[in-house]
């Protein structure tokens, strides 16, 4: 038998501001929420009484309150009767009573596993997020022919584990898999969150990680690289990872975005994750940018490309050409190239390796490449900007000049 009584639900309200109070239906020693449309303040709920109190409209309120404790009793005793109750998972209760405190409302499917993630995914501002969710949707529609009825308990370990086994026909890295594994276990937390399921199948499927393959550069290897006679159209390809070195690692999107140097200074918003930075520009730097100097940009990419997107393909491409030129038979090239895999993350992940190795402290390189907290005091107050200054010209003065 289900148990029902009233909470009300200060968790994210504190004990000084209206909170919405709620009933709670307890089955199968798991309990479900669901609102009574009521908002008061903790001092004008008596919790031995079960009453409004204090509160000008409280008879009002307790005669509303009534009337939804008995339909939600009534329904339960229904489900109870017809047999249908015992095998009712959490969500399938809910979106019961829910039609009948609120009928006018479609809420069936919000038990429903594929409309929150829809929902979920719909939510994102940032693009490229919105499409790895997308992606993960297509996976599953792909995997389960039934997925549109699945509900959150239906999605199970043992679901997890078909799923994964299903991905590894076509992603066969592990770290892409995870990738959508992980977008799932987001899912889960908002509909947890949102007191839509209680289900976790999380505690016991753990999602698999592996070492990434190396995406760094050594000192000696940036040093042979920056000196490379590349060819004269690589040479601005070249300019733009040296520059993105030169300032921290900075993402190919947000520096075809800089528009102008402010105190000695680019600041930027980052677009992946809408952290604000502000890096020292060098010498080195500034050099550059001068040379590659945009019309509309700092610098000019974005003046020729219509997205940073096709820019990055090129850029990538011409990165991975240079190398060691044999001119054959009928003069047809072939390039042995340095570093095959080179992209623009190699940048960001070198400066943060020479870093490491002449001693710069962890949070200072946490800071440099933007990592911890979710807030700007974490960098910007809390944190010296002065050390991350520092740290960038050790890196630039060890790197091509041999000075520690």
């Amino acid at each position: 038998m289900a148990t029902i009584k009233y909470y009300l639900d200060k968790r994210a309200t504190g004990w000084d501001k209206p909170a919405p109070l709620k009933l709670s239906i307890r089955h199968r020693n798991k309990a479900i929420l669901v609102p009574t449309n009521v908002r008061i303040l903790p001092e004008q709920w008596d919790d031995e009484t079960n009453k409004v109190v204090n509160h000008p409209k409280a008879a009002q309120l307790n005669n509303l309150l009534l009337r939804r404790y008995l339909d939600v009793e009534c329904e339960v005793l229904r489900l109870q009767e017809d047999g249908a109750l015992s095998a009712m998972k959490l969500p399938q209760l809910r979106s019961a009573i829910m039609n009948v405190l609120y009928p006018e409302t479609q809420v069936d499917e919000t038990c429903l596993f594929m409309h929150r993630f829809r929902r979920f995914a719909g939510l994102k501002t940032n693009q490229r997020t919105k499409e790895i969710y997308t992606t993960t949707i297509s996976r599953i529609m792909s995997y389960d022919r039934k997925c549109e009825q699945l509900t959150f308990e239906d999605v199970d370990r043992a679901w997890l584990n078909s799923f994964e086994a299903f991905l590894a026909k076509t992603a066969p890295s592990v770290n892409a898999r995870a990738i959508h594994l992980r977008n799932i276990r987001a899912v889960f937390n908002d509909a947890i969150d949102d007191e839509i399921t209680q289900h976790y199948p999380f505690r016991k499927f753990k999602i698999k990680r592996e070492a990434t393959p190396k995406r760094a550069l050594s000192v000696e290897e940036l040093r042979e690289l920056f000196a490379y006679p590349v060819e004269e159209y690589q040479r601005k390809y070249l300019d733009v990872f040296k520059l993105i070195f030169l300032l921290i690692g900075i993402n190919i999107i947000d520096l075809c975005n800089l528009k102008a140097i402010k105190n000695g200074r680019v600041e930027y918003q980052r677009a992946k994750t809408h952290r604000l930075y502000s890096i020292k520009v060098e010498p080195e730097a500034l050099e550059i940018i001068n040379r590659i100097k945009g019309v509309d940009w700092l610098i000019n990419p974005l003046d020729t490309y219509t997205n940073h997107k096709d820019y990055a393909k090129k850029l990538n491409d011409a990165l991975q050409s240079i190398g060691e030129v044999e001119i054959g038979k009928q003069g047809r090239k072939t390039i042995k190239p340095l570093h095959p895999q080179l992209t623009t993350y190699w940048a960001r992940h070198s400066w943060a390796t020479i870093a490491a190795s002449l001693d710069i402290p962890k949070e200072t390189i946490a800071a440099a490449l933007g990592h911890g907290g979710n807030t700007i005091t974490d960098i910007y107050i809390d944190f010296d900007q002065r050390k991350v200054d520092e740290a960038n010209r050790m890196v630039i003065d060890w790197v091509l000049y041999g000075k520690k």
